[in-house]
């Protein structure tokens, strides 16, 4: 009688192990969907609180700075700008794609302003003019 319950005992616990691990390996072969990132707060001293992701459609923003590097080639200006409350960003440096001719003229040190097109986490500036 003891060695039916000892043997029930250990085919219980085996299959609540095999219960156990059919469970982990379901979980670790469904693919994993990509959280939704979370609302960013207004303006944080980090870039940890940016919402730079975004399934919305493209928004514009209107900025002002100081140029830190051209890229006419390659198509980019690096701007240290203010808040960008339309994006959720708080100051930075940051680089931006650009139209080679936009960025004629421009030099390292200039203040600016510009006009930004947001999309999929980043700007492309679409105006920009010197102050």
């Amino acid at each position: 009688m003891k060695r039916a319950y000892l043997t029930a005992g250990v085919v219980s616990a085996l299959l609540a192990l095999a219960a156990c691990g059919q469970k982990t390996e379901t979980q670790a072969e469904a693919p994993t969907a990509p959280a939704e990132p979370a609302a960013a707060p207004a303006a944080t001293d980090s870039m940890s609180g940016m919402n730079m992701a975004s399934a919305e459609p493209a928004k514009t923003a209107k900025a002002t700075g100081t140029v830190t590097a051209v890229d006419a080639a390659g198509g980019a200006i690096t701007i240290d700008h203010g808040p960008i409350p339309e994006a959720n960003w708080p100051a930075m440096t940051m680089a931006f794609k650009a139209a080679p001719a936009l960025t004629q003229g421009l030099k390292a040190g200039d203040k600016v302003a510009f006009d930004l097109k947001l999309e999929n986490g980043g700007g492309e500036v679409t105006a920009i003019q010197k102050q």
